[in-house]
């Protein structure tokens, strides 16, 4: 099953961390940690990495099946080593390998195997991922003072470095002048590391090695920027070649094939999302999406635009070509394939995502949100599947967010009842996540008085009443924070619709008021979530405005009567009674 769009986590490599991708948004930007080296971000559009202690970037790690990582021994390493270096390199690592482990020398990571011939793209991605490791690595090493293990790195680092550089112009077309360059810097960087690292562990005198110290940190950090604008100019001319291909083929398994490589390179993070927006990857895939003789391939160009469209870049570019226009033709077209519209729901959905605030100035969305809306309706309405209708109903969702027409135009299309008659299919709505969705809508509908007596007409405050009870099945961080939004929103929604008295009075007769009890009180009924906490604090107390015999004297007296930040703290720092 697929997340809804537009709610992308990244991973995070701790503290220190030498990521190979920074990611710009400020949803998965780290935060600064303490300046115990000088600081130096590479700022290509792509934030490469940063010095051990000072700034870290969330980093994207390349899929597994890419990259096998391996525990043997000094010998061994060697011997994989081998497959991958010229006969010059294999000495350098031989002389650099230690004979007798170190304790966290079985950690190393080493590629099995090299990358296919004439596939330069996996073989830049590969070397990078482990040049950018050994970064990381060096870094670490560098803050403890284990100079044995800097030089050996370092050496091994140079290694990766000259594969990496001779492969790629072994499979590349002719270099550019500007590559050439940055090549010849990198490598003279590298050897520079290598040297001056080797001095160091030489020196005894501590307040030397203070002042090496901070040389090797200079030189690792200009390494690191060559580093990353070699990287940086090798996938831009890959990409190029690629989007070049899909803007000039009018061969459908040529098209199909290619397009299949920019989806997989959009996976690999933001900043490779950057780069193929940036270099007209929107334009093509839209392109192929306008021309009838790709239909069976709109599938795939559409997810492929909904990566894409998860940076600001992408959005920017599909306004430009008129793409909201194309996702409205699709959607309201019935001809099209139910994958075919369910995939044009997601670029819907992840540009109108309310994380990226430059959705807000979709002027061309306006005018065709009615028929997007609509036909949104229906497909939620018709889906055969339960990835169908989370597609239809989160693009939905973020619309409600993006504007406040949208609930207005969902009321008219009865489209609560929509929502509510799926929550009683399992294969339509079996996950928090699609709950979630349901959920977010209704409380965003809320707001409109007239919403009231269309819930309690289709016995909508029963199904929010279950949703106050979400429990996540597997235990995954993902789901459980699914879980806890249900929660949240079934309250939000619960306190909003309270203002009807009539609504107020069902959700006291379904015993609604014990379950927010339990919530406030009960920190394992919420996973310990302030946010469920205030705003069941909220939906209690508007029902008992409504309703006050419903409540004990003890729970009037510490939820409902004190101010909200009163009880707040007092439940935040409730103990459970096991008794």
């Amino acid at each position: 099953m697929r997340r809804p769009p537009g709610n992308g986590e990244a991973a995070s490599e701790g503290p220190g961390g030498w990521g190979l991708w920074g990611v710009q948004e400020s949803r998965r930007l780290c935060c600064a940690g303490h300046d115990r080296c000088e600081q130096a971000l590479l700022q290509i559009g792509i934030n490469m990495m940063a010095l051990p202690g000072g700034r870290h970037l969330d980093s994207v790690t390349l899929p597994g099946q890419r990259l096998h990582l391996m525990q043997v021994d000094s010998v061994q390493r060697w011997m994989e080593d081998l497959k991958l270096m010229t006969e010059c390199e294999c000495m350098c690592v031989l002389q650099a390998k230690p004979i007798s482990l170190e304790e966290d020398a079985q950690g190393d990571l080493i590629l099995a195997g090299g990358p296919g011939p004439g596939d330069p793209l996996q073989l830049l991605l590969k070397r990078s991922w482990v040049i950018s490791t050994e970064l990381r690595r060096i870094g670490q090493k560098l803050a403890q003072d284990r100079w044995a293990r800097v030089h050996s790195m370092s050496v091994r680092l140079t290694c990766h470095a000259r594969s990496m550089v001779s492969e790629y112009s072994a499979v590349s077309r002719n270099s550019s002048k500007e590559m050439g360059q940055i090549e010849k810097l990198l490598m003279e960087k590298c050897s520079e590391l290598s040297a001056v690292t080797e001095r160091c562990l030489q020196v005894e005198n501590e307040h030397v090695l203070k002042s090496m110290k901070a040389c090797v940190s200079e030189t690792l950090t200009t390494l690191g920027q060559h580093f990353g604008q070699l990287l940086e100019l090798a996938l831009t001319r890959e990409v190029q070649a690629l989007v070049r291909k899909i803007d000039a083929s009018d061969n459908i398994y040529t098209t199909e094939s290619t397009t299949g490589n920019l989806f997989s390179l959009t996976q690999e993070g933001a900043p490779l999302c950057r780069i193929i927006a940036k270099e007209g990857g929107v334009v093509a895939l839209f392109k192929v999406c306008r021309q009838d003789s790709f239909r069976c391939l709109y599938p795939q160009a559409l997810r492929t635009l909904a990566s894409i469209c998860c940076v600001e870049e992408g959005v920017h570019q599909l306004e430009k070509v008129d793409g909201v226009l194309c996702l409205a033709d699709i959607l309201t077209d019935d001809s099209h394939s139910e994958a075919t519209r369910a995939e044009a729901a997601a670029v819907v959905a992840q540009v109108t995502s309310p994380h990226l605030p430059v959705t807000q100035h979709l002027s061309s969305f306006l005018e065709s949100m009615e028929e997007i809306v609509t036909a949104l309706v229906k497909l939620c309405q018709e889906a055969s599947s339960g990835e169908v209708f989370l597609l239809a109903s989160a693009a939905l969702a973020n619309i409600t967010f993006f504007d406040t027409m949208a609930c207005e135009m969902l009321l008219q299309l009865n489209a609560i009842r929509v929502l509510l008659e799926a929550c009683s299919d399992k294969q339509r709505v079996d996950t928090p996540y699609t709950r979630d969705q349901i959920v977010t809508i209704l409380a965003n509908m809320s707001v409109l008085e007239q919403c009231a007596s269309d819930i309690i007409q289709e016995n909508g405050v029963q199904l929010i009443m279950g949703m106050l009870s979400e429990k996540p099945r597997s235990g995954t961080p993902a789901e459980v924070a699914a879980c806890e939004r249900v929660q949240q929103k079934a309250a939000v929604t619960l306190a909003r619709l309270s203002r009807d008295p009539d609504v107020a009075r069902e959700a006291v007769r379904l015993s609604c008021m014990s379950r927010l009890i339990e919530l406030c009180r009960s920190p394992s009924e919420r996973n310990s979530s302030d946010a469920v906490l205030v705003a069941c604090l909220a939906a209690l107390r508007r029902l008992a405005g409504v309703c006050p015999e419903g409540l004990q004297d003890s729970d009037f007296q510490q939820l409902v009567q004190p101010r909200l930040v009163d009880s707040f703290l007092l439940c935040s720092n409730m103990e459970e009674s096991f008794v």
